[in-house]
């Protein structure tokens, strides 16, 4: 398939935000004051490195992939991403689910989008690129996963998002998300889920900030229960349907990546 598996080379209040957002934001104080707390939190989180949330990592490890340059690792309360300056995206995001954690996942969207400033400028994608792009932010951890006021509004850091179009969006990705759930729902203990972008050679880009538009996106369902491993496998393009999963071993063989090098998933 010749695919280029990405791997790139506090204070509170209006003033906080506006810092923290790298722009001025519209309609400051009618914003709630959860999301200022916790996006103002994020620029007081140092160091960031996933040594400080290996909670989202099979045995604490996270997947061995191949080291490039502007690679930043950032945790958040219910997610943890390997963010590439290359691409403007995310290499991948990592979660670990549970039947508790998403009996909790009621949580009002707050649809605030914003450009994490712990990501250097030159390296993060900005609200504006994804102006008349064409493109929603899909997020690669879902906002209807997160279960508390925090984890919601963390979950639309532009960091955690990539230009996905958007009839696959809110169509079959939306359906594999779904049924990520309900099986998190039904399995005995804790679920860990890492999903990310795949690019091609000739993937496009948005916006002044460059923003790579992934050709695939994949997510890896590994029940710890189980041992079970299996994969959601979709092009970023209009017309795509929820197929049938791929193995465990067929995703490593399409991104040259073994996530689980610790644990011999079963088929």
């Amino acid at each position: 398939m010749n695919l280029l598996f990405s791997w790139p080379r506090a204070a509170r209040g209006a003033t906080a935000l506006a810092l923290v957002l790298g722009a001025a934001a519209p309609s400051l104080a009618r914003t709630p004051s959860t999301f200022l707390d916790s996006i103002a939190g994020l620029r007081s989180a140092q160091p960031t490195g996933f040594v400080h949330c290996p909670q989202f990592f099979v045995g604490g490890k996270p997947p061995p992939v191949p080291r490039r340059t502007q690679q930043r690792q950032l945790c958040y309360e219910a997610f943890a991403v390997l963010h590439s300056g290359e691409t403007r995206t995310p290499v991948y995001v990592a979660q670990r689910l549970n039947r508790q954690v998403l009996e909790g996942a009621d949580e009002k969207r707050s649809n605030k989008f914003f450009a994490d400033a712990r990501l250097p400028r030159g390296e993060r994608a900005e609200l504006d690129d994804y102006k008349r792009s064409g493109y929603s932010r899909g997020h690669m951890a879902p906002a209807a996963d997160m279960s508390t006021p925090t984890a919601m509004a963390q979950s639309f850091s532009l960091a955690n998002m990539v230009p996905q179009d958007p009839r696959q969006n809110g169509g079959p990705w939306a359906r594999i998300e779904q049924d990520t759930r309900r099986y998190v729902l039904r399995a005995r203990g804790d679920v860990y889920v890492i999903t990310g972008p795949v690019f091609t050679a000739e993937s496009p880009a948005i916006g002044a900030s460059k923003v790579r538009v992934p050709a695939y996106l994949f997510k890896l369902v590994y029940d710890a229960s189980t041992q079970r491993a299996w994969a959601h496998w979709q092009a970023n393009r209009e017309g795509e349907r929820a197929g049938p999963p791929i193995s465990y071993q067929e995703l490593v063989k399409r991104t040259g990546v073994e996530f689980l090098p610790q644990v011999e998933p079963q088929h």
